[in-house]
């Protein structure tokens, strides 16, 4: 029998709704009285069809009842308890067991009025029940990935390949050191593979395995920035550093030093990603850190990777000239490998003969002579570069220059009939210039080899789907770089919100370039041994933006934030 709207008095959570501005009270009463005939809980009848906002409901319904809200981001299916409640129970009643501590279980709720599910919960398990309020929205996606995560036994994954996972370089010292305890240790292999395997489809390009005195934490770093994303028992600290060079092939009996490794994860028949390995000793034990190598990175092609139309021209040009210097340049981490993997993606035919010096190898390409240096052997950039000179080359690609017997063998083979790729650490084009001065290499001889400099950020995306217009004064946005003809044009600056398809209101990361030729009028002033200020004038009176510059037209065009390039670019 349909129940009169007329006859409905809001008690209770519905009431609240009401008073906080999130339903109008007929909406409220018409909720109340559906979702008492489909017997489920009113918050969820509200967000299934989309009649209130989750978060919304969830601090309103804390304030009612006096209590927080939880934040289901900060727990991963790994850290929950397993087979601890039905899943029957945990669909029937949409209530998620969080965590265990003695006879009490701590259960995820989004209505703090469903007793049915705590007692229920209870009778079933024997086990004391509290209930802990979160977002409705969250609760849903939380209870699917754990209820995945139990049927895949904590370790499947649904990838069969990473039950197997396949390693590559380093060297395994002290086979006798690897303990069958360690390697057969199947939870700590499954959580391991799961850290790495989560960390891949998130697009992070770091993890970060940190023990501390009381605490062992794992972060990872999505577009640019580290986010904890898990907090496993200190007691299994020395299991998954152990585990985690196993992968790599390095001595697991060797804490006191740093190790170097890699290893292959293989995601399916055609796919694979590299990760290379480093160790730390450190005050509570080992720091592991492994920077996530994906080849398919040097494959996207130059159009996606944020130049301009007409920075994009000035490579493709240096590119296709058949000798100088190319050089790229900016902070570890502002997507260098990228930018020349790229390059040599475009020059990697049949015709030519192209060798590569770095330390390590990160991006595998076929078709590429690629050797690892290794300074303990005598292996290091110069000795390399000199066989190379003997290789009969087109295309050489050096990790980076250090040192200035470096820096003259790589001026040499850019001077007498070969391209040459390398990378500075310098914050700008007119700063590498001077650095290679302050190294000792003469002034002619780099006016002379170097053809362009690449000076490069990465700076985080905005979510199209919620990114929000941003209301500046003109005074700031004349403070900050923007020409009063740029204002005059009209643009609308944007902001980041945050929603559940992205991080923070970001997602993905862009380039933003300072892409210098070195033409007659700069060459001459190279060889005058002009200041790194008085290079980067000219650079600009030539028409070369700044990374400020061209930080401030991702601004204008809505790919980024002001603040966010705030933080990848200073004047």
């Amino acid at each position: 029998m349909a129940t009169n709207k007329s006859n409905v008095t809001l008690t209770g959570l519905a009431r609240r709704f009401v008073e906080d501005g999130l339903l109008d009270e007929a909406t409220a009463k018409d909720a109340f009285i559906q979702a008492s005939q489909n017997r489920i809980p009113l918050i969820t009848y509200l967000v299934q069809n989309k009649l209130a906002d989750s978060s919304g409901l969830a601090f309103s319904a804390a304030m009612e009842f006096g209590v927080s809200v939880l934040d289901l981001n900060a727990f991963l299916p790994e850290m929950l308890p397993e087979k601890v409640v039905d899943e029957k129970l945990i669909r029937k009643h949409n209530a998620l067991p969080l965590y265990k501590r003695g006879n009490r279980l701590f259960i995820a709720v989004s209505d703090p009025t469903n007793i049915q599910a705590l007692d229920e919960i209870k009778f079933n398990t024997g086990l004391s029940t509290d209930a802990i309020l979160v977002d409705d929205a969250k609760l849903h996606a939380a209870i699917e990935k754990y209820l995945e995560s139990q049927d895949s036994t904590m370790g499947d994954l649904e990838d069969a390949d990473l039950e197997g996972v396949e390693t590559e370089g380093g060297e395994q010292e002290d086979d006798s050191a690897v303990s069958a305890s360690d390697v057969d240790d199947a939870p700590i292999v499954k959580y391991v593979n799961k850290m790495l395997l989560d960390a891949i489809r998130g697009g992070a390009s770091d993890v970060h395995f940190e023990p501390y005195e009381k605490v062992y934490r794992v972060r990872y770093r999505t577009d640019g920035i580290l986010k904890e994303m898990s907090r496993p028992s200190i007691k299994l600290a020395p299991k998954i550093s152990a585990r985690v060079k196993i992968m790599a092939q390095l001595d697991i009996s060797e804490r006191r030093v740093p190790q170097d490794g890699r290893i292959k994860m293989k995601l399916s028949k055609t796919k694979a990603i590299d990760f290379r390995v480093n160790t730390l000793p450190t005050l509570w034990g080992e720091k592991i850190v492994l920077r996530i190598l994906d080849p398919s990175q040097a494959k996207l092609g130059i159009d996606v990777l944020g130049y301009e139309e007409e920075q994009k021209q000035l490579y493709m040009d240096a590119l296709q000239q058949p000798q100088g210097m190319i050089l790229v340049t900016g902070p570890t981490g502002s997507g260098k490998t990228v930018s020349l993997y790229t390059g040599l993606n475009i020059l990697n035919t049949p015709e030519l003969n192209i060798s590569t010096a770095e330390d390590p190898a990160e991006i595998n390409l076929e078709g590429i002579n690629q050797v690892n240096v290794n300074t303990k052997v005598g292996l290091g950039f110069a000795e390399a570069l000199r066989a190379f000179l003997r290789q009969d080359p087109d295309v050489i690609m050096v990790g980076e220059i250090r040192d200035l017997e470096t820096a003259n063998i790589a001026i040499k083979a850019a001077q007498t009939g070969h391209l040459v790729l390398s990378t500075l650490h310098t914050n700008s084009a007119a700063e590498t210039l001077t650095r290679m001065m302050n190294m000792g290499v003469p002034a002619f001889n780099i006016a002379t080899s170097v053809s362009l400099i690449i000076a490069q950020r990465l700076g985080r995306r905005l979510c199209n789907s919620c990114k929000k217009p941003a209301d500046i004064p003109h005074d700031v946005l004349i403070a900050e770089g923007f020409t009063q003809e740029q204002i005059d044009t009209g643009f609308t600056l944007y902001r980041p919100k945050g929603c559940d398809k992205c991080n923070g209101g970001y997602k993905g990361r862009v380039g933003i370039y300072e892409v210098v030729k070195i033409t007659d009028e700069l060459a001459n002033m190279i060889m005058e041994e002009a200041s790194s200020i008085k290079i980067a004038k000219q650079a600009q009176a030539e028409g070369f933006p700044n990374l400020r510059q061209s930080a401030l037209k991702k601004v204008i065009e809505g790919v980024t934030s002001l603040e966010e390039a705030n933080r990848v670019t200073k004047d």
